[in-house]
């Protein structure tokens, strides 16, 4: 049987009404009416409809988190951080996984919609999601365009392929390919192939470039992929714009009896702890990820007690290189 808010005020020896002012804190009360019926509801479990609160005006102190996946290392650290600090300033999360799926993230949208959350926090990789122009919700974007006047927070990827092409330049590469994701999306690592053929154009140096999907190949087909790669490279060092994809490159390396960096420089992009604690030796771009937190996080807060606050279209934020050994 459902506990009710009558079961409450009936436990604490207090009307509904003031269980009601309790539960959304409104009125006057005195502190010991309010431990009584804080103490009724943990003893009863009863639990505050969301739904009701919102539909009286009240915030139901929910967030959703719409992101490709957490499979992948860097998705999962982000996605971690940002459930922890929005715990921290009272929101709970619902996380919703929409990689390759422009319905599924449809369908997302409009359950989040439905459940009256306070605010969005949006970072998969669909295009064409026309809810995203007239869905009236607070919303701030990771990484890619969703509709105007939704303020988008990423790192400079632009400046990240400049950076990691620039330091296997420096480090003795000539013949220096990219292994990018699919340019079917508005893909930030399309930002990152446009710093490395930027940088090879400054040096006179030729692109060589794979394209792989991130999200929706099998392992063993990226690394039969990469295997087939390797044996016909023609080259002496390789960006990988995503650290994943560098560690099956390092492996698939090991495999072939390709010395890593002596006959192969390999550069990843992100840097998550993960891959800092489990693949040191890894020299990538790191991604500031607990930058993209505070700052996701309190832009949404903005917008959900300001409405009316102009926010920045676009929040850059720097990379840098962590140095390892395969460079």
């Amino acid at each position: 049987m459902s506990i009710k808010l009558t079961d409450v005020a009936k436990k604490a020896g207090v009307s509904p009404t003031t269980v009601s002012r309790v539960i959304n804190n409104y009125g006057s009360l005195s502190q010991k009416t309010i431990d009584k019926v804080q103490a009724a509801m943990g003893e009863l479990n009863y639990q505050p409809n969301s739904l009701a609160r919102s539909l009286q005006g009240k915030n139901t102190q929910l967030v959703g988190l719409i992101f490709p996946t957490i499979a992948h290392p860097f998705f999962a650290e982000l996605v971690e951080q940002l459930e922890t600090k929005l715990f921290e300033h009272g929101y709970k999360t619902i996380l919703c996984n929409s990689a390759q799926n422009k319905e599924k993230e449809r369908s997302y949208l409009k359950m989040l919609a439905a459940n009256k959350v306070d605010g969005i926090i949006a970072g998969a990789h669909n295009l064409g999601i026309k809810e995203y122009e007239t869905i009236e919700l607070p919303i701030i974007s990771f990484d890619r365009y969703l509709a105007e006047g939704i303020p988008i927070v990423g790192s400079d990827n632009y400046q990240g392929g400049y950076l990691a092409t620039e330091t296997l330049y420096k480090n003795g590469g000539k013949r220096i390919g990219i292994i990018a994701g699919s340019n079917v999306s508005d893909s930030p690592t399309n930002e990152r192939l446009n710093g490395y053929l930027a940088f090879l154009e400054e040096v006179g140096l030729t692109p060589t470039i794979f394209r792989f999907a991130p999200f929706e190949n099998s392992l063993t087909l990226k690394n039969m992929k990469i295997k087939q790669i390797l044996e016909k490279r023609d080259m002496d060092s390789l960006f990988c714009t995503d650290d994943l994809t560098a560690t099956l490159v390092i492996n698939n390396c090991r495999e072939l009896g390709i010395d890593i960096p002596k006959q192969l420089k390999v550069i990843g992009y992100d840097g998550t702890q993960f891959m800092q604690s489990y693949f040191p030796d890894l020299t990538t771009i790191a991604q500031p990820i607990q930058d993209f937190t505070d700052l996701l996080v309190d832009l949404l807060i903005q917008r959900i007690t300001q409405p009316d606050i102009l926010l920045e279209d676009m929040y850059k934020l720097p990379v840098k290189v962590s140095n390892g050994k395969t460079v």
